[in-house]
């Protein structure tokens, strides 16, 4: 079964850094983009970064371009989201996501990790 499992949300003050991490199992790392998405209170999901299988090509929010930094480790199946001079405004509940073919039915299925918490608070 594929599973995403993050870590490393907490809370710091503005201007601090965090790592948040995602650990991949149940389907061919390799083959697959990973992307981070985050909710925060009272409000709907927003897409914050992508990275392609090979991480060769990587995309940002405009809300976080120059603050994160999004990489993965394909030996590790572990993809990592940077965050440096955090804000209040990032604090939200960090999701891992990806989109697997199913191997049976060929169909695209999208999975979603349990999220991790991040507070920026002074």
């Amino acid at each position: 079964d594929v599973q995403l499992v993050e870590s490393g949300g907490g809370l710091v003050q503005p201007g601090e850094s965090l790592r948040l991490s995602c650990a991949a199992s149940g389907f061919p790392f390799t083959w697959y983009d990973m992307t981070w998405v985050r909710q925060a209170p009272g409000k709907g999901l927003e897409w914050v970064s992508s990275i392609t299988r090979h991480g060769d090509n990587v995309t940002y929010a405009d809300s976080v371009k120059g603050r994160f930094t999004i990489s993965r480790d394909n030996g590790k199946n572990t993809v990592h989201l940077h965050m440096n001079s955090l804000k209040p405004e990032d604090t939200a509940v960090y999701y891992c996501n990806t989109v697997v073919r199913n191997y049976r039915t060929l169909v695209p299925e999208e999975y979603w990790g349990q999220g991790t918490q991040v507070t920026v608070s002074s």
